[in-house]
């Protein structure tokens, strides 16, 4: 009977386990893995995707800025990455003069190259296996004193492997601190801006087209790695020269067909796959709806003012993207979970862990607790869950001067202990902040997102949850008289009396900082939510936290028989599937590709995320396609089987050949739950083929001198390969 039940189990269990799925720790591709692949196509062994003796294709493969992944194009340290990846840094060269957002940027030589105080690219040097000695003396510790010394050791082993100032050593938990990690990086600090097209191609479709499918998004950008005369990392130098690569990556210009292999390799953020069911039900009920509420309201205040002025459509670009990208992200992930029944699923799962427990005394005393704890904890921690998202997306992400004021000192003790060349120092840099600040910030829209969200966390929240004096200020007031008596109050909304205030910044103006309106209410804010919510939220979570690892450990135990990959948490990764369509609602069967032709297409409906330049059509219309066209066509985008989530933005969309023949950029919307439930059937990502990036940089832009260092190869497809 036993027997019976176990066999029910393994069954059962192999949900989380789907041929296509899995986001694959690169050192970690056992002989299954990697014959895996290579019957799906892939021509390449484990060797040739990492290693440490020769040069492989993790060489090419960089974290981009501190959230996307990038890859080497060229011998000459040439980079691409998203569009929205190299946003920020193209914005922050953009002006009312120059407008590189709308019109786009090229550097016509290395000379015009714009460096970008700030952007990094990290190159994985190695990773390794460190659990032993992370987990060394814990033996018999619990709780607080058990992570302590793991705490301890870790930083520990990041100071060995740091052996000089241009590497960057990390260790992270993989399966819930089951396993350890040890990650060293080069680091390079002169990464400069080499090319993007206008937002019309890197963004077109905008919002309207987000996570969406068919896509037309000319998402990309291209930066250049600089380094010294010795070719190791250094800060920006006119002096510097472009960085010779240990490895880049070839371009297939022979594209894509159905069925065939795809392989991504980047730095995938974070997913949730082995959550309980009560998580995945907070997170569809509750967390996401919470979130969604409260960007709606902020992002209806971005329209309103971005359409009214140019100026603010500009400053507030990159704010209303960002906005956005989660927002409709959540409301996806609602519907996916929703589909799939992911809490019911979680529930039969949860029922044959305990069926498998049961069977052995000995499994019983080490995890017959854990589903009782799980019921236990999330109850507790709701009603903290949804104080704790009211809070983040209101109050510290949501107002642009609330952010201003984390840079304040909150108190003048630690002013006194600094000498006067260090007191100068933060008033420079306090001066910094502030144009930096000020160039992307306006008030009237600034107040309006302050009214809106507050209100929100009023009428939202129970009292208990807020300062009193908050409940007072927003009971007694209507709107028009709080923004007189509060925001226009403030000395933190006028720049010509903050620049004022940083030349001569001492402890008399940390004392009288303190009585601003704004900065009084703020940290009013910030004190309740540490006092009466953060810990106690944190509390609850470690509890969980310890919970899921003795959860996931047992999950290890009763799968030992089968592959399982670790959670992404922004460490190399390699993913793959294949080439395929799919059908996201009944009666409707969506292609694998995408092409000029839908570009043109949605541009005649009149839609504004839809403009497109002039220059664009006129291609189009004399069909000066040049070596790109295929068919009559110019492909532009490609959807494949592959497990992908954020920070996977930029990964290099890789063939059977290890060749380069798309860049990653989004998935589609019915598939965002993936990550916390992967479906096969309806999880997407979209990858630019690699044509259309060419195609857009020399047709489109006349660069075509950046193609010379790169490796191209392969001749253009037929019809048959491409359809």
């Amino acid at each position: 009977m036993k027997k019976i039940l176990l066999v029910i189990v393994v069954l059962s269990v192999s949900i989380l386990s789907f041929g296509k799925e899995g986001m694959w720790v690169p050192t970690l591709l056992d002989k299954y893995t990697i014959e895996e692949m290579q019957d799906m196509g892939f021509q390449l062994d484990a060797e040739d995707v990492y290693s440490i003796n020769q040069n492989s294709l993790k060489d090419a493969i960089v974290i981009f800025g501190k959230g996307c992944t990038g890859e080497i194009i060229s011998d000459q340290g040439l980079l691409l990455t998203n569009h929205h990846c190299g946003f920020s840094a193209i914005q922050s060269h953009s002006s009312l003069d120059h407008d590189y957002l709308s019109d786009g940027f090229w550097a016509m030589s290395k000379d015009e190259e714009l460096p970008n105080p700030g952007l990094t690219a990290k190159f994985l040097d190695r990773m390794e296996d460190v659990t032993d000695s992370v987990l060394v003396g814990t033996e018999g510790l619990q709780g607080a004193e058990f992570q302590e010394k793991v705490n301890s050791n870790i930083v520990k082993i990041q100071q060995n492997a740091s052996d000089n100032e241009n590497h960057e050593a990390l260790v992270k938990p993989l399966f819930y601190g089951n396993q350890y990690f040890l990650y060293v990086y080069n680091v390079f600090t002169d990464v400069r801006l080499v090319g993007a097209p206008p937002r019309s191609i890197g963004k077109f479709g905008g919002d309207t087209d987000n996570w969406m499918w068919p896509r037309h998004t000319g998402d990309f950008s291209l930066f250049r790695v600089y380094a010294d005369e010795n070719n190791e990392p250094a800060p920006y130098s006119e002096d510097n020269v472009p960085y010779q690569p240990k490895n880049w990556l070839s371009i297939s210009l022979e594209g894509v067909a159905p069925g065939d292999f795809m392989m991504v390799m980047g730095y995938p953020g974070s997913t949730r796959q082995y959550l309980p069911s009560q998580a995945i039900e907070m997170i569809k009920n509750q967390s996401n709806p919470d979130r969604i509420k409260i960007r709606t309201a902020k992002l209806n205040v971005f329209n309103k003012h971005m359409k009214a002025d140019p100026k603010v459509r500009i400053q507030y670009a990159s704010k209303h993207a960002r906005t956005s990208n989660s927002w409709k992200r959540w409301k996806g992930e609602i519907r996916g979970l929703d589909r799939l029944k992911a809490v019911e699923r979680k529930q039969a799962y949860e029922a044959d862990f305990e069926t498998w427990y049961l069977h052995d005394d000995r499994l019983e005393a080490t995890y017959g607790q854990v589903l009782p704890q799980f019921e236990k904890l999330y109850v507790d921690l709701r009603p903290f869950d949804k104080a704790y998202n009211y809070y983040q997306e209101a109050v510290f992400r949501g107002i642009d001067v609330f952010d201003l004021i984390t840079y304040l000192p909150e108190n003048d003790r630690g002013w006194e202990r600094l000498d006067e060349k260090r007191q100068e120092l933060y008033r420079k840099a306090l001066s910094l902040k502030l144009t930096e600040f000020y160039d992307d910030y306006d008030q009237a829209t600034d107040q309006d997102v302050f009214i809106s969200l507050l209100r929100i966390l009023r009428s939202d929240l129970d009292a208990s949850f807020l300062p009193s004096q908050f409940v007072e200020l927003f009971d007694k007031y209507d709107d028009e008289k709080l923004i007189r008596k509060v925001y226009q109050k403030s000395a933190l909304v006028d720049p010509q009396k903050m620049e004022e205030i940083a030349g001569s910044f001492d402890e008399k103006w940390i004392v009288k900082l303190r009585k601003d309106p704004l900065v009084e209410l703020f940290r009013a804010l910030k004190t309740h939510y540490a006092n009466n919510i953060e810990h106690v939220y944190n509390g609850i979570k470690q509890e969980i936290d310890a919970v899921q690892k003795v959860y996931m450990k047992g999950i290890l135990a009763l799968e030992k028989e089968e592959r399982l990959y670790p959670d992404a948490n922004f460490t190399l990764r390699v993913a793959y599937g294949q080439v395929e369509g799919y059908q996201p609602y009944d009666g409707v069967n969506y292609k694998h590709y995408t092409t000029l032709d839908g570009i043109i297409e949605k541009n005649a409906t009149g839609n504004p995320d839809y403009e497109i330049p002039q220059k664009l059509i006129d291609l189009y219309e004399a069909r000066d396609f040049g070596t790109y066209e295929v068919n009559g066509e110019v492909p532009v985008a490609y959807i494949a089987s592959i497990h992908t989530t954020g920070g996977n933005s930029g990964s290099p969309a890789l063939n059977a050949q290890g060749q380069l023949v798309g860049l990653n950029f989004d998935r589609c919307w019915e598939g965002t739950m993936s990550d916390l439930m992967f479906d096969p059937e309806q999880c997407r990502n979209i990858m630019l083929d690699a044509r259309y990036i060419l195609f857009i940089i020399e047709k489109f832009a006349g660069a075509g001198y950046l193609l010379d260092e790169m490796d191209l190869v392969g001749v253009q497809s037929t019809a048959e390969t491409v359809n």
